[in-house]
């Protein structure tokens, strides 16, 4: 069992304050298993078992429990008086009226209430009107190359960064050893079961075929500006016809079942949030191979992926820098300011360096500046503008 040791000390954080931990992310990323790792350091600090309830509503076994008060009584029933009880209730979302027993839980002195949610029946919006106010949610992705690399390190980074992109960064496609056909169809069940049942289902969609043709795009043009009208167009020339608010419709559905990221543009110099072209980027590049083969992709923006969801991970709200008519890869804002990154496969050639050292050069703020490359030059530094080789970085 890997240990996410980042959001487990996320969730440590926490311990006890009177505030709900609600943990999100996409199916199969790891949310019952953060869960599992967190019970062990609670029997491990001193806590006894039966301080610890532990339900996972997709299990059969708790159906009854589908209901909010059946729910309700049946931890209720089951807590340790004068003594502090951690509860974690996976898949919150299949009760109706859930809120109502979290709220009833929560303003118990002796309860710490754990959830977690994976699909659009609730996201992030609906949290906060619901639980407005008594929550904290903690986003988790599936593995970081560090992570994997702790793991399935062959004893050559580059040959272990192929495999995983590859072999995906679910961690569960660890265990099934680098089989390519296996690890196809776990991707698979994955996917049909966010697209059959997070999506279809719950958006009530009854094209599946022009739901598809829409992700497989965006799987093709990940780190490419778009707009829903280019969608629209190249699906019309393709000869499948759709309406613009179809397909912003179908990307929304994604985005709220955690299978696809949006990136919206920032102007730098105006400090503002444009509302054309946006670039999306997916949850696995895994997927990708899964749902486009072998049909190759530009490097530069397989890597620029990677580093989208690395610098989600490190707890930056990302966008696409503008200055002017130019593009800086992304704008990350952290608690202490905002940071700079341009994302190559390598800058080898001079021009190809010169190409991605100009927007950065355009930015006249002391925000700090940085290059990531495949590139196994020491690191440099061009003006103050820092090349950092991608797998130092990502192994930070």
């Amino acid at each position: 069992m890997i240990q996410r040791q980042e959001y487990l000390n996320k969730l440590l954080s926490f311990k006890d304050k009177q505030l709900i931990k609600i943990v999100t992310g996409v199916r199969r990323c790891g949310k019952s298993t953060l869960f599992e790792l967190y019970q062990a350091q609670l029997l491990k600090s001193g806590v006894n078992k039966n301080q610890i309830q532990s339900i996972n509503l997709e299990d059969p076994a708790y159906s009854e429990l589908l209901d909010w008060k059946k729910l309700y009584d049946y931890i209720n029933k089951r807590l340790i008086p004068n003594k502090q009880n951690y509860i974690f209730i996976d898949e919150i979302q299949n009760v109706a009226d859930f809120e109502k027993a979290a709220d009833g839980l929560f303003i118990k002195k002796n309860v710490d209430l754990y959830l977690t949610g994976s699909n659009s029946k609730m996201q992030s919006g609906e949290w906060a009107t619901l639980l407005s106010g008594r929550y904290i949610e903690i986003h988790i992705l599936p593995l970081s190359f560090k992570e994997y690399h702790s793991t399935a390190f062959t004893g050559n980074i580059e040959e272990t960064f192929s495999n995983y992109l590859e072999n995906s960064s679910f961690p569960y496609a660890l265990q099934l050893n680098g089989d390519r056909k296996q690890i196809r169809d776990y991707l698979g069940g994955i996917y049909n079961t966010i697209v059959l049942k997070d999506v279809v289902e719950n958006k009530k969609i009854r094209d599946v075929s022009r739901l598809e043709s829409v992700i497989k795009f965006i799987s093709d043009n990940i780190g490419n500006l778009t707009s829903i009208k280019k969608i629209s167009d190249t699906m019309t020339s393709d000869g499948i016809k759709m309406l613009p608010l179809t397909i912003e419709n179908y990307l929304d559905a994604f985005r709220e079942s955690y299978i696809l990221y949006k990136a919206s543009r920032y102007d730098v110099k105006g400090k503002k949030l444009l509302q054309t072209l946006d670039k999306y980027y997916l949850v696995d590049i895994g997927l990708r191979y899964y749902l486009l083969g072998d049909k190759k992709a530009d490097r530069g923006h397989i890597l620029e992926n990677i580093v989208y969801l690395e610098l989600l991970r490190r707890g930056y709200k990302v966008y696409i820098g503008k200055v002017a008519d130019k593009e800086v890869d992304f704008a990350a804002e952290g608690i202490d300011g905002i940071e700079y990154y341009q994302v190559a496969d390598t800058v080898a050639d001079t021009k190809t360096l010169e190409r991605e050292l100009t927007p950065l050069n355009a930015i006249k703020d002391h925000n700090p500046k940085i290059i990531l490359t495949r590139d196994f030059d020491p690191k440099t530094s061009h003006n103050g503008i820092k090349q950092i080789n991608i797998f130092d970085w990502l192994l930070q």
